[in-house]
């Protein structure tokens, strides 16, 4: 079996609402040194070993669900759960 975490955020080049949000809320709070508040999703996926490359199984679900890649980008970690 596989764990995967899945990091899901918006590109550099769309605007961040949430992200800009947060940042004023904080720096209001007095930490002027926060320059930059960018939100995302993540995923924690558990993957049962098949015939299927478990990178390929991700990133489909990746491009065609989780993150809009008009928009967003993802990146993902695999590891192999020992049972």
């Amino acid at each position: 079996m596989y764990q995967v975490k899945v990091y899901v955020t918006y590109k550099e080049s769309v605007l961040d609402p949430q992200g800009e949000a947060v940042k004023k809320a904080v720096n209001h709070m007095g930490y002027d040194e926060i320059k930059e508040i960018r939100i995302g999703k993540y995923f924690e996926i558990q993957v049962e070993k098949s015939d299927r490359d478990v990178n390929e199984v991700i990133e489909t679900i990746c491009d065609k669900l989780l993150a809009n890649v008009n928009m967003e980008t993802y990146r993902y970690e695999i590891a192999e759960v020992v049972a």
